[in-house]
């Protein structure tokens, strides 16, 4: 009888494991500045086609599921898995290009990973310290749960977005065990939806941590001269969790810039001080954080002294923040981006983008890009091509794609996959779309080179769409008012030879931009006679234009896939962009091969979209040197 009482409360408990649902951390704001083990190498893992490892023969969720890491106790015991005994993969990294069974695979795959905490003693120095560690995972595409020794941590819907959870009170001393169900399964309620042009790559695809967080245990004071004795007093950890330094628009007054500063506490403590240093300036600020744990000032800075971030000058400043104990940096450059009329201002003064739009695949071959080595290569070939700047396309890039490119000077345009035809009338879907915005910001809001949020690409028109998109852009703004809003739309309002630009989003964007493929799926000898409608008083960017060509495969310039017609393909739409009024910059489509479920033609394409300028092993296509010259000009 206590045998089988025991057993019960064991299936209970797992019961509840299972079926508990942790709220996710606010993202941690600059996850490089803290100590951290790295999770990345070798994991074990199960293919798990109708996901027994989750849910009974009733698909109802089982307590005996993988995420026990169960082990025979006795030799009669029945146990149908065994991840010590399973193969390993490297994480990060998709699964579809490690291991060929699963080259098109969609469905659950499960993850293991063993790794050794050692005893930790924390300093003491007249009051403690301690700290908290949050398990940080880069991306996990798409849907993914999470559990730490067997116990519950979470569930994180999204392929691209980074996202946290404090583990702190499941670990111990010595061995500790993380188990990720992770399932690529398209859904048409999904973001993105059931079909899209780019390879499902499924798997843990950025990289894993678990970060040492400083906390001080605060109580709430608004003395800052007593905090050291509200130490004492009690209880509440609290680390730093966001912050941001935004060069703020307008004119220069009194020969000074002012820098607007925000802080956020992980806790709503009051008067708690936070310093802010930037050592190259000369600058400290105090600040004291509000009810709510939020700390905001600004600092003014003598014009002449501030070096402002451009493709010309990429200067990222030393800043220092300081809270109690814990003191974390990050490198962080100072610019305006704003618009007058139909340009586009950087620092006040006129720019023309001249861009690419990437994909986040590796840069020889497929697979998901995810290395600073990956990013530097393909951000060296757009620098090749003239390019001051990069579309993100159709999602959130790795952050080290971000801030490789904000060393090299590039501009970025950063989006979320509301890509094509997304549920609409959805409420989990809107929610979905906005938590993954609110992510990409959060996480790149500090980064000098982004200049656009990119809320959509091609999405049809309805007042269901316009509805979602509007909110999604008011929602943009809400969180950060100091850069550009714009989304790729569609021309709808062709006739002939005209074609005229009719979106109602456009009184949500600060950019108009629009994909068109003269050339492509309408014949190139049309683009000398077209004439383009933009009735809209705001710059234009198009965002996409281009053509596919097979590197090496040689014919007239009337004859597809050749490296002849996608040469003339660019060398006839150039001409035609140039007549666009208010003409602010391009991202043809697409710097690099990158593969593609949809594009089938045997010899040809073999599940490549061939629009790049550069090949799937990096060979230069003839049309690179056409864009390249015209941005040469521009």
């Amino acid at each position: 009888m206590k045998k089988l009482f025991t057993t019960i409360c064991l299936v209970f408990e797992c019961m509840l494991t299972v079926s508990a649902e942790e709220t996710i951390l606010p993202l941690i704001q600059n996850v490089q500045a803290y100590e951290s083990l790295s999770l990345n190498g070798e994991w074990n893992y199960i293919v798990d086609v109708q996901e027994e490892g989750y849910y009974d023969y009733r698909m109802n969720p089982t307590p005996w599921g993988f995420f026990r890491n169960a082990k025979p106790q006795r030799p009669e015991d029945l146990i149908e898995y065994d991840f010590d005994k399973s193969p390993t993969m490297h994480i990060p990294g998709d699964w579809n290009t490690q291991d060929e069974r699963l080259f098109f695979y969609e469905g659950t795959v499960w993850f293991k990973k063993s790794f050794q905490l050692p005893s930790s003693k924390e300093e003491k120095s007249g009051v403690e310290t301690n700290h908290r560690r949050l398990l940080y995972f880069g991306a996990v595409n798409y849907d993914c749960h999470v559990w730490v020794n067997s116990k519950k941590v979470g569930h994180h819907i999204g392929g691209f977005t980074p996202f946290n959870f404090d583990v702190t009170d499941l670990l111990k001393e010595g061995e500790n065990i993380v188990i990720v169900k992770v399932d690529n399964k398209r859904h048409a309620e999904d973001v993105p939806t059931q079909i899209f042009d780019w390879w499902n790559y499924g798997g843990i695809t950025r990289d894993v941590r678990l970060v040492k967080v400083p906390t001080a245990f605060f109580g709430n004071s608004t003395e800052v001269a007593s905090q050291e004795r509200s130490l004492a007093s009690v209880a509440t950890p609290s680390y730093i969790e966001d912050y941001s330094l935004q060069l703020m628009k307008g004119e220069v007054k009194d020969k000074q810039r002012k820098i607007l500063v925000k802080v956020q506490l992980s806790e709503p403590l009051e008067g708690h001080l936070i310093t802010v240093n930037i050592p190259e300036l000369k600058l400290s600020l105090p600040l004291l954080t509000n009810a709510k744990g939020w700390a905001s000032d600004i600092i003014s800075v003598p014009a002449k002294k501030l070096s402002l971030w451009s493709p010309d000058n990429p200067k990222c400043y030393r800043v220092e923040i300081k809270h109690y104990m814990t003191n974390i940096a990050d490198s962080i450059g100072f610019r305006t981006i704003e618009t007058r009329g139909k340009q586009i201002l950087l620092n006040g003064q006129p720019i023309f983008l001249k861009g690419i739009s990437i994909h986040n695949e590796k840069p020889n071959g497929g697979g998901r890009a995810n290395s600073a080595e990956d990013a530097y290569t393909l951000l060296s070939w757009a620098k090749e091509l003239g390019c001051n700047f990069v579309r993100l396309a159709h999602y959130p890039h790795h952050e080290e794609m971000v801030r490789e490119a904000e060393k090299m000077g590039i501009l970025v345009w950063s989006e979320i996959p509301v890509y094509w035809t997304i549920a609409w009338k959805n409420r989990k879907t809107y929610e979905n779309a906005q938590n993954q915005l609110r992510d990409m910001i959060s996480r790149d809001h500090n980064r000098a080179n982004v200049i656009i949020w990119s809320i959509a690409n091609e999405t049809p028109h309805s007042k269901e769409r316009d509805t979602f998109l509007g909110n999604l852009a008011k929602y943009a703004r809400s969180l950060d008012d100091t850069r550009l809003i714009s989304m790729a739309m569609e021309v709808t309002g062709a006739s002939n030879y005209v074609n005229r630009l009719n979106d109602n989003m456009n009184q949500y964007v600060d950019v108009v931009s629009f994909n068109q493929y003269i050339g492509w799926y309408r014949d190139v000898n049309d683009a000398p006679k077209m004439k383009w409608e933009i009735p809209y008083n705001k710059p234009v960017i198009v965002s996409e234009f281009g053509g596919g060509a097979k590197y090496g495969y040689h014919g007239a310039k009337n004859q597809r896939w050749t490296e002849e017609f996608q040469e003339n393909l660019y060398r006839e739409n150039c001409a035609m962009l140039d007549k666009i009024d208010g003409l602010a910059g391009t991202t043809p489509w697409i710097l690099k091969d990158f593969r593609s479920p949809r594009r089938v033609l045997p010899d040809v394409q073999d599940y490549y979209n061939r629009k790049g300028l550069v090949s799937d092993k990096g060979e230069k296509k003839k049309a690179f040197y056409v864009l390249q010259k015209w941005y040469a000009n521009k």
